[in-house]
């Protein structure tokens, strides 16, 4: 079993999931200005569409993207189950402008050679480009999306966190740490829910695993910040951040004790503590079991 990354796992799963949220004007309130499946609301479902389309998707959809993991707008609202919301570039600016999480970046497309030139209030598609600024599963190459965290750079973040579940915790110790799982990365954040940090962190996670991400620099792991603040890192051989960078693991809102402290292993769980595996993390809901 393998650890959880904090934006869900099984890929393919997730993407049955949203794909019958996005799917269509026939679902009730699929239509602009309506409330779609499971009672999310249109701005939701837009949001979650792009999600899938550009962290996971845009290779199939025959969507390319550029080398910072930008593609194309007008492709991008072609595709089927976005084309099927009819979207409009209104909404889209929307959604880039007031996702919490700052999922997404757009910007104009400079290899547009038009008179005048294209601005910030054009209301043409293909003037802009957009991507999602983390959680790919596709493959981009992280020294182009990211801005990479260095000792020489002095932008090594004072705390970095991950947050997990209760239910995966003892996989995410018998693995050896935790896992990029189908994506690029493994997220994490600055801070909790609590103190205000938006990205990198579940609101529901149960434990905090705080990274010595110091001792994982100088051991060679590579790490990086997206646009939007999540704290991003391959790990290393396997795909793993070990154990042995587990600064100090313990429970968020309830009180299990001190796990793990600089690499060691302290406890487990209290007899009595429960793992429930969240909503769309398991089986019944498509996904692995995971950190």
């Amino acid at each position: 079993m393998s650890a959880l990354e904090e934006d869900g796992s099984s890929i393919s799963a997730q993407i049955a999931i949203e794909a019958k949220l996005a799917d269509g004007k026939k679902q009730r309130g699929g239509g602009r200005g309506g409330r779609g499946g499971g009672g999310q609301s249109r701005e939701v479902l837009v949001s979650k569409a792009l999600s899938r389309l550009l962290r996971h998707q845009a290779a199939n959809a025959g969507i390319q993207l550029d080398a910072e993991g930008f593609a194309a707008l007008d492709e991008v609202l072609k595709w089927g189950p976005i084309r099927s919301l009819n979207v409009t570039l209104a909404e889209i600016k929307q959604v880039v402008a007031s996702n919490e999480k700052q999922r997404f970046t757009m910007k104009l497309n400079s290899s547009i050679t038009v008179e005048p030139a294209p601005s910030d209030d054009s209301t043409a598609p293909s003037h802009y480009l957009i991507r999602a600024n983390q959680g790919h599963s596709i493959k981009i190459e992280s020294a182009a999306l990211l801005e990479p965290i260095t000792f020489e750079a002095g932008n090594v973040p004072s705390r970095v966190l991950h947050g997990t579940y209760f239910a995966f915790w003892p996989a995410i110790e018998e693995s050896g740490g935790l896992k990029v799982m189908g994506r690029n990365h493994i997220h994490c954040s600055t801070g909790t829910p609590e103190e205000g940090v938006t990205s990198g962190m579940r609101k529901d996670a149960e434990l905090v695993i705080e990274i010595d991400v110091e001792k994982s620099l100088q051991d060679g792991i590579q790490w990086w910040k997206s646009d939007n603040g999540v704290l991003l890192t391959e790990g290393g051989e396997g795909g793993i951040l070990s154990t042995s960078y587990f600064k100090k693991v313990t429970g968020r809102n309830i009180d299990v004790g001190v796990l793990w402290e600089d690499g060691e292993r302290l406890s487990g769980l209290p007899e009595g503590i429960k793992g429930k595996v969240p909503s769309g993390k398991g089986p019944r809901g498509g996904g692995k079991r995971g950190g």
